[in-house]
């Protein structure tokens, strides 16, 4: 059968569109504006056939008709854009804002902002928001909706949330660790005030306590640099001798740890064993490659922001949670008394 070719891009509309996804032109209408009650797999069909076809909605006219910006705002600090985990969860948000025909807007800390400061956003997605931050009061105090990854400290909290149980996978982690051999496990964990700080801290002392464990725990700057990290690390193991393993809470710490202590000739995977609560590419290309929490930066930024839409679509009410599943990839770093795992082991999901 031949098929019709599709029409020039400048002579497409919403019926074209409407007829390539099977669905009526109000359907595809909403679909493509992020309105009414369309199903995902709905929106996911028109949207594909919008693109297959060349079709563009007209964001003027979008914006008069509906008053909407067309923009959802992405708070982030600087520091935190230094780490794959936040750089992967960005591009998350921006390619989930893409397919529902909106823009992102980067927020950047002012302590200039004006009383009443609202950026010109129809909601805002939040990253692992941390206490003492102004902005974040700011931010709330707009009324926008706003989604964060992690919840707030303290009594305000924004319109919906996506978390992780990492008390959960950081016990997880511990219990590897003393199947592996190690019997005095150490924590570098960061100083940052926010949720996932304080729950990788209090799972650390839960399991010290329950194992009957001293526990040996420093903190550390988020994004310290490397020497600094190492220089922690050595301290640590000159007042503490007995330590057999070492869990670096934040991104970069374990890498480092292990190289350092490398230099110092201690066998890592055997005689060290490291693990980290952040994956990345330096945890996979050390050596040995270092066993590590997945913390999906990129489907939590996808998910956050398909909650902002859901919420500002009306199916979603105020004070949503949803729980963001994570993994831990084993790798030889923890080998320990198990002898040699692979570099690219199985992964095993937390439950």
């Amino acid at each position: 059968m031949t098929r019709k070719p599709a029409p020039p891009a400048g002579a497409v509309t919403i019926i074209d569109v409407a007829q390539a996804a099977g669905v009526a032109k109000t359907t595809a209408s909403d679909a493509l504006r992020g309105h009414g009650r369309v199903s995902p797999a709905t929106r996911e069909a028109v949207v594909a056939a919008a693109a297959r076809l060349g079709f563009s909605i007209n964001r003027s006219a979008r914006s008069l008709r509906t008053a909407t910006t067309g923009a959802i705002g992405l708070y982030i600090p600087q520091v935190l854009a230094h780490t794959e985990h936040y750089m992967s969860f960005i591009y998350g948000v921006v390619n989930e804002a893409a397919a529902f025909d909106y823009d992102v807007t980067l927020i950047v800390a002012s302590g200039h902002a004006k009383h009443g400061y609202a950026p010109h956003v129809d909601g805002i997605v939040l990253i692992d928001p941390v206490a003492e931050d102004p902005m974040i009061q700011r931010l709330l105090d707009t009324g926008l909706p706003i989604v964060s990854s992690e919840r707030l400290l303290g009594p305000r909290q924004t319109t919906g949330v996506v978390w992780s149980n990492h008390a959960h996978y950081f016990t997880l982690l511990l219990e590897h660790l003393a199947e592996r051999g190690a019997r005095h496990p150490a924590l570098i964990a960061s100083t940052t005030h926010s949720e996932w700080s304080f729950a990788v801290q209090q799972a650390y002392a839960d399991w010290c306590r329950a194992a009957d464990v001293a526990p040996h725990q420093a903190l550390a700057p988020f994004a310290a640099p490397p020497p600094r990290l190492q220089e922690i690390a050595r301290a640590m193991v000159t007042d503490a001798p007995e330590i057999d393993a070492f869990i670096g809470a934040g991104d970069g710490v374990a890498a480092a740890v292990a190289q350092a202590l490398a230099s110092d000739g201690v066998r890592i995977g055997s005689r060290m064993l490291i693990a980290s609560g952040v994956d990345s590419s330096a945890t996979l290309a050390a050596q040995p490659p270092i066993t590590a929490i997945n913390t999906q930066g990129g489907e939590g930024g996808q998910l956050c922001a398909r909650l902002l839409f859901d919420l500002l679509q009306g199916r979603a009410e105020p004070g949503v949670e949803l729980e963001l599943p994570l993994e831990i990839y084993y790798r030889a770093s923890t080998a320990g008394n198990a002898g040699h795992i692979s570099s690219r082991p199985g992964r095993k999901r937390g439950s």
